[in-house]
């Protein structure tokens, strides 16, 4: 018997939960069709999943406009790749994962190639940059989005979609529970636990984790024995963790690489805004959303942003049920001041859950993952 090879699919990710849910897609694709061939530019979930990767995502994931400008050349090259690779043996199916600024460039590239292209975990063209839309209907085949309203807005626009669920519902899982998880650290179980994400991003980290380090100084003069939990991403440099790494006067630890367990485990989170605020939501952690961009970032983006409000939580439900501090917001005062409140105020932080209930049963139920998986295999045999 001599084995028939599967399908050849081709994906770009560009960041932490790109990859994580890349890894996720390419392991539902094996179980279907165990021959497929995939390949791409990703990270360490990408190819631990069977995928042979063309290039690491890490050092390209940048927040901000000006700061883009930093990654452009590299960027360029890793395209120049993915185009070389692509001709050479030209895949059945291009599937391009959120990372817009990136896979937007690779789009025309792959359709010309008369390849059918699946743009998984839409980019936020509803909250700016809505003139990409067209871009969008003239070479993508399918749309697949984690986000309920998002639907709606690829139906208005002519584009072909399918809501398949956010992956994260099958890929939150808890590893260890409160009590080991402060044990392990040197923390007390039985004391406020307050989570502290800055983020995934290098130059978000640099402006954040300060303010949530001098935020977390303040916590502590107003609920006696808080502890804090720094849940640090992957693949990230020691150096822009210094603001923690100098504060011996207060009880904090930091866990890489299970901002699940942390988030179940805590009492409230600060939390930068992006696909963080989509697992406290998961586990029902009440939280404060924070962010902040280079002044002239902000400055450029305020103009151009056409939401009222940034963070996922607060978009799904279709109302703020967050608290967000944006750029001047985000200082250690208000940070402080929004975490000890749901420290303190049991019925705000029980509404808060109940808030985060409803957002979770709006993502959908679980096999995202799997869903996504046959909608790639259906094009790639269209």
């Amino acid at each position: 018997m001599i084995d028939t090879p599967g399908p050849r699919v081709l994906v770009s990710c560009g960041e932490a939960s790109g990859d994580l849910y890349a890894g996720a897609l390419v392991s539902a694709l094996r179980s279907r069709a165990p021959g497929v061939r995939v390949s791409g530019f990703g990270g360490a979930a990408l190819a631990g999943a069977g995928a042979t990767l063309l290039g690491d995502y890490r050092g390209f994931a940048v927040t901000g406009l000006s700061e883009a400008l930093t990654v452009l050349p590299r960027s360029w090259r890793m395209l120049r790749t993915i185009e070389a690779a692509a001709r050479a043996d030209r895949p059945d199916v291009f599937v391009a994962i959120d990372f817009p600024d990136f896979n937007f460039r690779l789009l025309p590239v792959l359709h010309g190639l008369g390849v059918p292209v699946v743009y998984y975990v839409s980019p936020q063209l509803w909250a700016w940059r809505a003139g990409r839309m067209k871009t969008l209907r003239r070479h993508v085949a399918k749309m697949l989005v984690i986000f309920p309203f998002e639907a709606a807005i690829y139906e208005r626009a002519g584009v072909p979609v399918t809501f398949v669920g956010h992956p994260l519902v099958d890929l939150a899982p808890v590893t260890t529970d409160r009590t080991a998880l402060a044990r392990a650290h040197g923390l007390d179980p039985a004391l406020p636990i307050v989570a502290l994400l800055p983020g995934s991003r290098p130059n978000e980290v640099v402006r954040l984790l300060p303010v949530l380090v001098d935020a977390a100084g303040l916590i502590c003069t107003r609920v006696p024995g808080a502890q804090f939990v720094v849940a640090r991403a992957p693949a990230l440099d020691d150096r822009v963790f210094e603001p923690v790494a100098s504060t011996t006067r207060l009880p904090m630890a930091v866990i890489s690489g299970d901002t699940d367990s942390v988030l179940a485990a805590a009492d409230v989170a600060v939390t930068a805004s992006g696909t963080a605020t989509v697992q406290a939501a998961l586990h029902g952690c009440p939280m404060v959303i924070v962010y902040k961009v280079s002044p002239s970032t902000y400055a450029l983006g305020r103009r151009l942003v056409r939401v009222s409000t940034y963070g996922m939580a607060n978009l799904v439900a279709g109302r703020p049920v967050v608290p967000e501090l944006i750029q001047e917001a985000c200082t250690p005062e208000r940070v402080a001041g929004e975490a000890v409140s749901l420290l303190t105020d049991q019925a705000r932080a029980d509404a808060m859950r109940q808030d985060l209930a409803d957002v979770r049963a709006k993502l959908g139920t679980p096999g995202a993952s799997d869903r996504a998986a046959e909608a790639v295999l259906a094009a790639a045999v269209s």
